[in-house]
């Protein structure tokens, strides 16, 4: 199993972190053995699970890619419905080109509403979008002279120059699945399915939803298996990851002391983080985690998502709490 990060890349103003910051906290990463670090996309600030903007990922991915040595940098999940493919398959070839190889593209179909209406895409047209997406731009990455005529999007004879370092293309993660937060994410159960087939068809990792039950994870991973079956793909091929935001308290500290860290970028409540979240002390985190990956069926990765740039979080989760993990 491979442990990574989801980084706190929170636009907060003047309280931003710097570049020198996050150089720095990654190095550190690297230096304790952690295998990759991953963004969250969003356009715009997206209440209720969110009270905070995002810094765009590409551009900062490229940026990371100059500060740090060996750790992979990705994203989990970057809204691919947003981009135009062709754009797109340049943009991340020259990111997988300057990080040397070390991209990781996790991507999703989001859900913010107010984000696709800023942006002109009918949001209902987002998972078919995100199909021809994915198809595009893995044949403008493996070949030349490269022709696509679908519903949303048609192009002939291009040839994208630079190709990914990873050939014939970075690994695609694919987040989804059913999950308990439908009045959060604005999904219902017809939209499922569409999901899990697409993970069968498309993707080399599935990132189920961090608060799905045993149960649902467990429905969906039996429907993806028959998907790929389907594709004549082999299920046992697909790798899994478990992520979540965790804060570490320390001993005999309360719960609610970790409001000021979790309420700088959340819209939800302390009951919704105790939940949901990992929130707790170091060892009580690590058996939650460890049911969690037994509920899965086991994962190739663990990604976490700490609160701030303070490289303290990270040494407590290498030190105290993943040990206890794979222990």
């Amino acid at each position: 199993m491979k442990f990574g990060l989801r980084l706190p890349s929170f636009a907060l103003g003047e309280r931003t972190a710097s570049l020198q910051e996050m150089g720095a906290y990654l190095r550190r990463a690297e230096d304790l053995g952690f295998e990759s670090a991953m963004l969250i996309d969003h356009l715009l600030i997206a209440p209720p699970a969110y009270r905070v903007a995002w810094l765009e990922p590409i551009s900062l991915l490229s940026a990371l890619a100059g500060v740090t040595r060996t750790i992979r940098l990705g994203t989990l999940v970057l809204v691919l419905p947003f981009r135009d493919p062709v754009a797109f398959a340049k943009e991340w070839a020259t990111l997988d080109q300057l990080s040397g190889g070390r991209s990781i593209l996790g991507v999703g179909v989001g859900w913010n509403k107010e984000e696709f209406a800023a942006l002109r895409i009918p949001i209902e047209e987002r998972g078919r979008r995100m199909n021809e997406m994915l198809e595009a731009i893995t044949a403008l990455w493996a070949g030349d002279d490269v022709s696509y005529d679908g519903r949303y999007y048609r192009f002939e004879h291009l040839t994208i120059e630079p190709k990914p370092a990873q050939k014939p293309h970075p690994p695609i993660w694919i987040g989804g699945g059913t999950q308990p937060s439908e009045k959060i994410y604005g999904q219902g159960v017809d939209t499922i399915q569409p999901v899990l087939r697409r993970i069968a068809k498309y993707a080399s990792t599935w990132v189920p939803h961090s608060s799905a039950t045993a149960e649902m994870v467990a429905g969906d991973w039996a429907n993806i298996r028959g998907y790929m079956v389907e594709n004549g793909r082999n299920p046992d091929d697909m790798r899994r990851v478990y992520s979540n935001f965790v804060h570490i308290l320390k001993p005999g500290e309360k719960p609610e002391t970790a409001a000021a860290k979790f309420g700088v970028y959340s819209g939800m409540d302390l009951a919704y983080w105790q939940e949901f979240y990992l929130l707790g002390e170091a060892e009580a985190v690590a058996e939650r985690i460890r049911g969690k990956i037994e509920a899965l069926g086991g994962v190739d990765h663990l990604i976490l998502n700490p609160l701030d740039w303070d490289p303290g979080s990270i040494e407590v989760l290498a030190e105290r709490v993943l040990p206890l993990v794979v222990a």
